[in-house]
């Protein structure tokens, strides 16, 4: 398989998502989270601050711009030359952290021409790992099971700056063959499954759940947290996620590579046209995914 460059992408996002899990898992199961307040009264945390600092480490040897949801003070006259860049939320779902719900994430996407053409979403707390790229496809992996193994071989990936694209598509190879392609869900038998916010539900959310259920009949709503609403699309566990509220770049872009490279979609509400990245205003319009 001619894969590219990508693979080297691939394997340094998810080793940049383990070590920051490892970082989050470490402040969750203390006593103090160190809770404070971003100035639009959103919460940090010490785990958000970790997270960061240990993707920085990670992906800045690339050479390519990092746009961080805890860097995320450049402006747009530096940004908007951007042709190839990182995306990173480091701990998406900060109030489930701060819940102690399990529901959240670490997303890292490699943005180009403004679209997401890679994507990792871990779940640390739920040892779940989301991969994708447009060479490779979407995959969901239990870190519980493979967890040292890819630790070893991502170790020894990283040791080498010169490791071969050969080598590391062997070992992207090994992983998939470990992996569940995605979806995994494709029965059409089940409800027509909505999934939605667990902290976020509007007035909008309500509305359109009573529209398919008119459509539909029998629905079933699933509620989570950050990007795993995502990822239950990219599952086929949901059939869609509308999203009446809120959001910014570093949300949705991982999630968005996972959905699309299983077959599904992430589309402006109002337009239907694809969700871009880099804008000068980093807020997302509405948007729906869906699995098909």
């Amino acid at each position: 398989m001619n894969w590219g460059g990508s693979v080297h992408y691939i394997l340094a996002s998810i080793h940049a998502a383990l070590e920051a899990g490892r970082a989050i898992l470490q402040v969750y199961h203390s006593a103090d989270l160190e809770v404070a307040q971003k100035a639009d009264s959103s919460p940090l945390t010490l785990a958000d601050r970790r997270a960061h600092e240990v993707i920085l480490g990670r992906l800045t040897k690339f050479g390519m711009p990092v746009l961080s949801e805890e860097g995320r003070d450049i402006p747009y006259d530096e940004r908007k030359s951007w042709d190839t860049f990182w995306l990173v939320d480091p701990l998406d779902g900060t109030k489930e952290f701060i819940k102690k719900n399990g529901e959240f994430t670490v997303n890292i996407a490699l943005i180009s021409k403004s679209k997401p053409v890679a994507g990792v979403v871990l779940v640390p707390d739920r040892n779940r790992l989301y991969f994708a790229s447009s060479k490779l496809g979407s995959y969901k992996a239990d870190v519980s099971q493979i967890g040292d193994w890819l630790r070893t071989k991502l170790r020894d990936h990283g040791r080498s700056e010169n490791r071969s694209s050969s080598e590391a598509a062997d070992t992207v190879s090994e992983l998939i063959g470990l992996s569940s392609h995605l979806p995994v869900d494709q029965s059409t038998d089940q409800p027509y499954t909505i999934a939605g916010s667990r902290s976020h539900a509007t007035s909008e959310l309500e509305a359109f759940v009573a529209e398919k259920r008119r459509q539909y009949g029998q629905v079933e709503f699933i509620s989570a947290g950050s990007s795993l609403k995502l990822c239950l699309v990219a599952e086929g566990r949901a059939d869609i996620y509308p999203r009446t509220g809120p959001t910014m770049e570093w949300d949705t872009a991982a999630g968005q590579a996972i959905v699309e490279n299983a077959g599904g979609k992430v589309l402006q509400y109002e337009t239907a046209q694809p969700l871009l990245y880099n804008k000068e205003n980093l807020l997302n319009p509405w948007f729906v995914a869906s699995r098909f």
